[in-house]
């Protein structure tokens, strides 16, 4: 048996819409399907988490154990990006400053969930183990180095690391050169 679902199996989970050639693994955990948009060429490895509204672009990679928490904010991850192992999005987080409580656990009245839109910009990659915060987002064509922790929106071109991460320098565009010439194959 092949270890990613099949176009029926896809069809069968309820995708809002999802596209050719999308690989997603058996061990994927996905809730609410009917609220996720998946484009051309997307892979999706082992032990991730897909939950709420979420909008996936073309030529996007999505390594194993990455969850994307978006509630109904959204997460929205554009054509070309990549998350590496182990990274978290939260769109939606609970308050940890001591003014409500926290957790699914406890009714609405006493909790204050932070609910914001994330959007991972076009040829953007973030390495192993980083955090992304609800509200961020990273500019076209930013690398963000392994275990960063994103909690500000990041600006285009750029590398940046740390905790916070912070831009350490510009990041090549050669990049748009090969994707002008895999967009002219795929006609």
């Amino acid at each position: 048996m092949n270890s990613f679902y099949s176009n029926e199996e896809l069809q069968e989970i309820g995708f809002k819409s999802f596209g050719k050639n999308v690989l997603i693994s058996r061990k994927t955990s996905i809730y609410n399907p009917q609220n996720i948009v998946i484009g051309n060429n997307v892979r999706i490895d082992d032990f991730c988490v897909l939950s709420g509204k979420i909008t996936i672009g073309n030529h996007v990679h999505i390594a194993a154990y990455v969850s994307l928490f978006a509630g109904n904010a959204g997460i929205e991850v554009n054509n070309y990006a990549g998350l590496s192992s182990r990274c978290a999005v939260y769109a939606a987080s609970d308050d940890y400053s001591g003014e409500a409580l926290t957790n699914p656990t406890i009714p609405d009245e006493f909790r204050n969930v932070i609910n914001e839109k994330v959007v991972i910009g076009k040829h953007v990659v973030v390495g192993t183990g980083s955090t992304i915060l609800p509200g961020v987002e990273i500019g076209e064509g930013t690398s963000v180095g392994s275990m960063s922790l994103i909690n500000k929106s990041l600006d285009p071109w750029g590398i940046y690391v740390g905790i916070p991460c912070k831009r350490i320098k510009d990041r090549s565009k050669k990049m748009l050169e090969f994707e002008k010439q895999l967009e002219y194959e795929d006609i």
